[in-house]
């Protein structure tokens, strides 16, 4: 992505200046015109920076649009919020991740706020063996229909362990071997092919509109990427 994203800026920076300059250089000359895009991003090196993040993030609009449907419908009941939600806060977490859980309370907040907003959890373990394990009990959990008793009560307990683990499953009164169910692996599988596809590089990630997040963007950073999803949506 980062080499033909480098392309595709020198592209768009090389036109922008050739239509700026075709009063003195030919179309055909592609020796002027490579000098010009070269002498241009050596006076102004800053520009790339912010150049190449936005020709990323158009990218992974795209990689979104085409993958919405899997990554905005939840498995089981791991959503909260409005059914008839018009925006939806997709977000992946790890339960051994501390960043993750205190997003829990930027996440009520905005659930609290917002009546028309949708959040659905997809996992993704990528913190080690406790994270996968945890992640199979909570995919376990939503096609029981009990994700909600599970979710916030498991990053309470510390470290997702072999014990802790162990405990919440036997808490909701799931059988062992609804872990290792063709249906939680499937799930998982789907999670991670969506974790390459959208470049996310740790957790908690984010998927709101046609942006993607990484990171403890905290509440504001949610809130108005919530904002502006809600605007391009009435806009459309």
């Amino acid at each position: 992505m980062a080499i033909a994203a480098t392309a595709a800026l020198v592209g768009a920076v090389g036109s922008a200046l050739v239509l700026s300059a075709t009063g003195s250089v030919q179309l055909s000359d592609r020796a002027a015109i490579e000098k010009i895009v070269r002498d241009y991003i050596l006076a102004n090196p800053e520009i790339l920076p912010e150049a190449m993040e936005n020709l990323r993030a158009k990218e992974l609009g795209k990689v979104v649009a085409a993958n919405r449907a899997a990554i905005e419908t939840p498995i089981g009941d791991a959503w909260e919020g409005a059914a008839d939600a018009d925006v939806t806060l997709v977000e992946f977490y790890d339960y051994a991740c501390g960043y993750c859980r205190a997003s829990l309370r930027d996440i009520d907040r905005l659930l609290a706020e917002d009546k028309k907003l949708k959040v659905v959890y997809r996992d993704m373990p990528v913190l080690g063996e406790d994270s996968l394990e945890a992640a199979r009990l909570s995919v376990a959990a939503a096609l029981a229909g009990k994700f909600r008793a599970m979710h916030k009560p498991l990053y309470a307990a510390g470290r997702p362990t072999p014990e802790v683990v162990e405990a919440t499953r036997k808490r909701l009164g799931l059988d062992a071997k609804a872990l290792r169910a063709p249906d939680v692996e499937r799930e998982l599988a789907r999670n991670l092919t969506l974790q390459r596809q959208l470049d996310l590089s740790g957790t908690p990630a984010w998927v709101v509109g046609d942006k993607v997040l990484v990171g403890a963007v905290g509440y504001d950073g949610l809130k108005a990427a919530i904002a502006a999803a809600r605007a391009k949506s009435t806009a459309n």
